[in-house]
């Protein structure tokens, strides 16, 4: 029964969360689900219009993933939900195939939310969730700063009043041509409200938490200034939606939004409409899941947890099918709202349960109050969000760390920019694996030598060590592989001609070539034909090549290919025993000083 329980809890997370559920959790998790419930409403609304959906649609995709992701996610703390980089995404996929569905937005979305919770769950099936990896850190903050400038700019017309039929799909440029051809539409009304919005927010953030100064009992002093810091959102939407209902303004307003909970829908089986989805599903699910899962990984650091990332697959995979079936769009992890989570003192996904009824009680008895929500105040709700997305400030200390990382960033935030979501994503994508290859096809080779009487080599370059004029050992730092193998070849085979760390007035020829491959981690067989071709090159003019520190893996490559049968020299388990064969009897050694500007 232990055991059957014990197992069954690997897949669902929520029955150990209950098996070990305290009294004194309840508080916690109450407070915390309030909290986030009452940020999640006008962000849901705002997201949902941002991406070019009902504004239920937002509400919609608040409640059956958030449920089903607190059962299955091994984060306690993550939420999931709308969130403005998916709609962003969704936007611009809805703008690029809605024409030819006859304007189907909820149909679009419903089967892309459902692509994307199949394209997850698929990867955890495959055991190939590290096909994330190719999102690397320079390629997301691209992407994210160049969203949030695209989300930004796509704002400023419900922010000023403009109306406009252009989608995000258009492209930032298009979008601010058009904005500055429609100033004369500018709504001073809106400005005030949108504008004042934003003020009011930042107010918020920056003196609310001063307000308070006591011990709280519950998440503790300054996890509640935290939060408090965050309710800037339902205070605007509050006070916008009275100032409008109270003084009859102009501007635009959400309008009527429909009462109750969302009922079961099955998305469009249309085979073509699923085709052509599939790649932007698939991006989008990689960029929910990174998303998503850097900041559950980020929550549980902080209470010195671990969160599964197999298991996190699953879990939003589900919550898009839930999204799917309920009639919402794509989700992924909320940056803000679990965040306020967090900082509001949630113990448990039992928080995210409240949030839930929070926002069940909305559909059924405050969606009235919507009709006089303006979108000048949802615009402002969407830019705050995003602004704390964007991140610039860490770009010069990348670009003194490593340039290529910040080249990327560049180019994917560029890309995002003027050719959209999509391809800038892949422009990123492209270029960053175009830059690791190119490092890759021009690996780092050290020559080394025996630092003093010890077992230890180091780099003639960087260390005074000894070396023998007979023998050349290099340190190959990576791979053998069709991208590097020629070079490779070149340069190993000038070393006999040029080698670093010898004395060229001795007069003593090389005889031995040993490459070190302790940063070998595989060879293809482009490497291993290179390896073959170098000793019979080498072997012509009478140097033995010979192998040490090979891995495990490596070295059971080269069993299977019979190494010892074509190879003019030995393997060697570790560079000592290879030196103290290979120099044993050589004569003199050449102590090698290093000049002082290349010392480590």
């Amino acid at each position: 029964m232990g055991n059957g329980t014990k197992g069954l809890s690997s897949y669902l997370p929520i029955i150990e969360v209950a098996r070990s559920y305290r009294r004194e959790d309840l508080p916690h998790d109450v407070v915390a689900g309030v909290a986030v419930g009452m940020l999640t409403v006008p962000q849901a609304v705002a997201y949902a219009l941002l991406a070019g959906l009902p504004a239920q649609a937002g509400l919609y995709a608040c409640l059956a993933p958030m449920v089903i992701h607190a059962l299955l996610s091994s984060s306690r703390q993550l939420i999931v939900g709308p969130v403005a980089i998916a709609a962003l995404m969704v936007a611009s996929t809805v703008g690029q195939h809605a024409a030819a569905y006859s304007d189907a937005y909820l149909g679009i979305t419903t089967v892309l939310s459902l692509q994307v919770g199949l394209i997850l769950i698929l990867l955890r099936a495959l055991q190939v969730g590290g096909i994330v990896n190719l999102l690397s850190y320079p390629v997301i903050s691209g992407f994210v700063n160049g969203a949030a400038v695209v989300i930004i700019i796509s704002q400023l017309a419900p922010l000023t009043g403009i109306a406009t039929t252009s989608r995000l799909g258009d492209g930032a440029v298009d979008r601010i041509v058009l904005l500055v051809r429609s100033v004369a539409e500018v709504n001073p009304t809106a400005i005030a409200l949108g504008v004042g919005s934003l003020l009011l927010m930042a107010a918020v953030r920056r003196w609310g938490p001063a307000l308070v100064r006591t011990s709280a009992k519950v998440g503790g002093d300054g996890d509640v200034r935290h939060a408090l810091g965050r309710t800037g959102p339902v205070l605007v939407t509050v006070l916008g939606t009275a100032v409008v209902a109270g003084f009859g303004l102009d501007v635009g307003v959400v309008g009527s939004v429909p009462v109750g909970l969302p009922e079961l829908t099955l998305p469009l089986l249309d085979a073509r409409l699923w085709w052509d989805l599939a790649p932007n599903a698939v991006l989008i699910a990689l960029v929910a899941f990174v998303e998503s899962y850097s900041i559950g990984k980020t929550l549980a650091a902080r209470q010195r947890r671990r969160i599964d990332s197999h298991q996190e697959l699953v879990a939003l995979g589900t919550a898009n099918i839930g999204a799917s079936l309920s009639g919402a769009y794509p989700v992924a992890g909320s940056f803000s709202r679990s965040s306020v989570n967090y900082a509001s003192g949630a113990r448990t996904p039992a928080s995210a349960f409240v949030c839930a009824v929070i926002i069940v009680l909305t559909l059924l008895w405050l969606t009235p109050l919507f009709a006089n929500l303006p979108h000048a105040v949802l615009a402002a709700v969407v830019i705050v969000a995003v602004y704390e997305l964007a991140d610039f400030r860490s770009l010069v200390r990348d670009w003194r760390f490593y340039r290529g990382d910040v080249l990327t960033h560049f180019a994917t935030f560029a890309g995002v920019l003027l050719a959209g979501v999509e391809a800038g994503l892949l422009i990123g994508v492209g270029i960053s694996v175009v830059l690791f290859m190119r490092g890759s096809a021009r690996p780092h080779i050290a020559v080394v030598g025996r630092l003093g009487d010890t077992p230890h080599f180091r780099n003639v370059k960087r260390y005074e060590v000894r070396t023998w004029p007979h023998l050349v050992a290099a340190r190959v730092d990576e791979s053998f592989y069709f991208a590097n193998a020629d070079t490779l070849e070149s340069r190993l085979a000038e070393l006999i001609d040029n080698p670093e760390g010898g004395d060229p007035d001795s007069g003593q020829a090389v005889e031995h070539l040993l490459i070190i491959m302790s940063a070998v981690n595989f060879i293809d067989t482009t490497g291993l034909e290179m390896l073959k071709r170098l000793t019979h090159r080498l072997a012509r003019r009478g140097v033995a090549m010979h192998l040490c520190e090979i891995k495990g893996p490596v070295r059971d490559q080269l069993e299977h290919v019979a190494v010892d049968e074509w190879l003019t020299g030995q393997v060697f388990q570790t560079t000592d025993d290879a030196f103290n064969t290979l120099t044993e009897g050589a004569g003199k050694w050449i102590w090698r000083d290093v000049p002082e500007n290349t010392r480590d």
